[in-house]
């Protein structure tokens, strides 16, 4: 069986890349803009291609850099600064709002799969608008939304999760019932839980008695708690790419 291949856009320091190596899948590009999360990249995947600046992403340059057309997943977590309560939500206004470049790469590239990640803001703000964008691009998709605290994370962390399937797979799914018909701004509701390993920040750094839980003694304090509170916890999102493995590679009668 041929190895699934994983392109993460937005890629910060790696959450949804070591969600999607988790279940199986293999990395084989990176776009992260700043520079610190970069770092952290290039010391945990130092081979695999990587972009800074999304725009320059482009089928001929992916190709170029990868040998390979396409990929079986992309995932994304767009900035999250215009629905986050910590910004000031101008939604589609702010100069973040990064969503259709990550639209342009999917329709460009064509993977069977795409898996986006967000704050719970972007309900209330974009994401039907999202999940339309999507449909017209052939893929069916859906919105589920969940916490890190469910996965055994010290933090409630509730993220949103859009998942596509393009359109050639996805009447299969909905015949084998794979695909529940979840929702968009209405209907968005958890139904992603169990299945992940447990969340234990303990096992990694002794935690300071304070809110954020920065670790005793590291370098680089800012730069490491503003990665953290952006990141994604694994375990919220290999569900997700758990159950895209097994459907990418289960036999169909």
């Amino acid at each position: 069986m041929r190895e699934l291949t994983h392109l993460s856009l937005f890629s910060g320091i790696g959450g949804l890349d070591l969600a999607a190596e988790m279940a199986g899948f293999k990395t084989v590009g990176q776009c992260e803009w700043a520079d610190y999360p970069t770092k952290v990249l290039e010391k945990h995947w130092p081979e695999v291609p990587r972009w800074r600046d999304i725009r320059t992403l482009t089928k001929e340059s992916f190709y170029e850099r990868t040998g390979i057309r396409t990929v079986d997943v992309i995932s994304g977590g767009f900035p999250c600064q215009p629905f986050s309560v910590a910004g000031k939500r101008r939604g589609k206004e702010d100069d973040r709002y990064l969503w259709p470049e990550m639209l342009r790469v999917v329709s460009e590239l064509r993977p069977a799969w795409v898996v986006g990640e967000n704050v719970s803001g972007l309900v209330r703000i974009v994401l039907d608008e999202i999940l339309e964008n999507l449909e017209q691009a052939g893929y069916a998709a859906r919105a589920y939304t969940f916490k890190a605290s469910e996965v055994g994370a010290l933090f409630a962390g509730e993220r949103i999760a859009v998942v596509a399937a393009s359109n050639d797979r996805s009447a299969v799914m909905r015949r084998n019932g794979e695909f529940p018909a979840d929702g968009g701004a209405a209907g968005c509701r958890n139904n992603h839980r169990g299945g992940a390993p447990k969340f234990d920040a303990g096992e990694w750094w002794t935690l300071e008695s304070r809110p954020y839980g920065v670790a005793d003694g590291i370098p680089h304090r800012v730069d490491r708690l503003k990665c953290l509170g952006n990141a994604v916890v694994p375990q919220q999102f290999y569900p997700i790419f758990q159950a895209i493995y097994n459907i990418m590679t289960t036999p169909r009668s």
